[in-house]
């Protein structure tokens, strides 16, 4: 059976559940990172270094960023845009995304947030962030791609 389409037309296809979400995380991510570059969304915009714990900037008075950190959050929601093409990509930009933020929680809670081994920067705001980031991705991966009773994938 064949479909005619005219020239020019959009054929749209079905985007998955987890598709979706990565989608959205990777637009958050992009957005995060631009305003980490915004006088007044980030205070002490003035104090914004590249890449160390003497960066006393922070995206809504809160978390502690550097040019470096919202090059990452930068690249990072761009991943998710890439990846979300496909759903094997979804999951695994969130599944793995996710597994980068524990570790990042870990590092922040090792690290002494005025040791020059901080150069990311972050804090304890950051570490609570980046737990939640890594359990919520993670799970938005697995449970939007989990094996339905059929033994088929949902979602694809």
């Amino acid at each position: 059976m064949s479909q005619n389409v005219s020239p020019g037309a959009r054929v749209e296809t079905r985007r998955s559940h987890v598709q979706k979400a990565a989608t959205v995380v990777g637009v958050v991510f992009l957005a995060v990172g631009v305003l980490g570059f915004v006088p007044g969304i980030t205070t002490n915009y003035d104090s914004l270094s590249f890449a160390s714990h003497h960066s006393d900037a922070r995206l809504l008075g809160l978390f502690q960023v550097s040019v470096l950190h919202n090059l990452v959050h930068l690249l990072f929601g761009v991943a998710g845009l890439a990846f979300a093409r496909t759903v094997h990509g979804a999951r695994r930009y969130l599944v793995v995304g996710g597994i980068i933020y524990l570790v990042l929680f870990v590092y922040g809670l090792l690290v002494p947030m005025d040791s020059s081994a901080n150069f990311v920067p972050v804090n304890a705001a950051d570490d609570v962030l980046h737990l939640l980031l890594g359990i919520g991705m993670i799970a938005l991966g697995v449970v939007l791609t989990r094996r339905s009773t059929s033994g088929t994938r949902a979602d694809v």
